[in-house]
């Protein structure tokens, strides 16, 4: 799958490791089976580790691994559900600050909110990424410059600027 950011496509040097199979140097594993890998990632470096979620997932179940990972891929496994953009938002908002991955179908038109929902990048099937030219991606990036939610990162939202404009007025 490609993965890109506000920039483009970027390389990945990540690697979705399966049960069973060894750990390398960066590794993404399933949440579900992060208890049976024990010891092994007890002792792997945070900058190292990655977690893939289902975007079911109970919150408060990943939120004391945040210290230990720097990766959290959130699956979407449809352009049409959207509960990855709550989760999210939920794991930004719970403290975490590593990278945050939206992984699965999701289309150029939804990027600007996921980055207001705090992903850094998105990682498309390569079907759905060929059906979206780049500057869909790059227009699609910079679409929303304002939104009417409070307390979401990047430009102010619409009514913190409204209430700014009336007290220059005044």
């Amino acid at each position: 799958m490609p993965l890109r950011d506000d920039d483009g496509p970027i390389e990945d040097r990540w690697t979705r490791v399966s049960l069973g199979e060894a750990l390398v140097e960066f590794s993404i594993l399933e949440f579900s089976g992060v208890d049976e890998r024990g010891e092994e990632i007890e002792t792997r470096k945070p900058s190292a580790l990655g977690f893939h979620v289902a975007n079911d997932v109970d919150v408060h179940t990943v939120v004391p691994w945040f210290e230990r990972v720097a990766l959290i891929s959130v699956d979407f496994p449809s352009f049409a559900d959207g509960r990855g953009f709550s989760l999210g938002r939920k794991f930004r908002a719970m403290g975490f600050r590593g990278r945050l991955r939206a992984t699965g179908p999701v289309i150029a038109d939804q990027y600007a909110y996921l980055r207001a929902c705090g992903f850094d990048e998105v990682e498309p099937p390569e079907r759905v990424s060929n059906r979206q030219p780049e500057a869909h991606w790059k227009a699609a990036a910079k679409a929303i410059t304002a939104g009417y939610q409070r307390g979401y990162p990047g430009p102010s939202n619409i009514l913190e600027a409204r209430r700014a404009a009336r007290d220059i007025r005044r």
